[in-house]
């Protein structure tokens, strides 16, 4: 279980890492990169099973934190959402506005912020 747990975890901050980095690398022309995409749906794959596998260790003692999951959720839908759309776009030829761009890479980086100082 504990390799488990690592593998999932080593996979959540390589998408984190995606995210975040091909935000910080485009940040003067924002754009949604493939890897960001990638990463979106890495973050969200294994940030479920990480969420499982603490629900199946958790106990009285120490419980899962559901608002820190709940929050962090919603932040990665809004992340996958505009990923989605700016991929789209890119895959119509048209530019990507800075909007989302910033959205993928900012929220991805509140995330990270939440998931170290909560």
């Amino acid at each position: 279980m504990d390799f488990l747990h690592s593998l999932l975890l080593f996979f959540h901050i390589l998408g984190a890492a995606a995210l975040v980095g091909g935000w910080l690398a485009a940040f003067k022309t924002p754009t949604v990169g493939r890897w960001q995409f990638i990463g979106a749906w890495v973050q969200l794959v294994s940030g479920l099973a990480l969420t499982g596998l603490a629900e199946m260790n958790a106990t009285a003692d120490d419980p899962v934190n559901h608002a820190k999951i709940g929050v962090k959720l919603v932040l990665l839908i809004a992340v996958l959402v505009a990923a989605i759309i700016g991929r789209k776009k890119m895959a119509k030829g048209e530019d990507v506005s800075k909007g989302i761009a910033h959205t993928v890479g900012g929220f991805s980086l509140i995330n990270v912020a939440l998931a170290i100082f909560w």
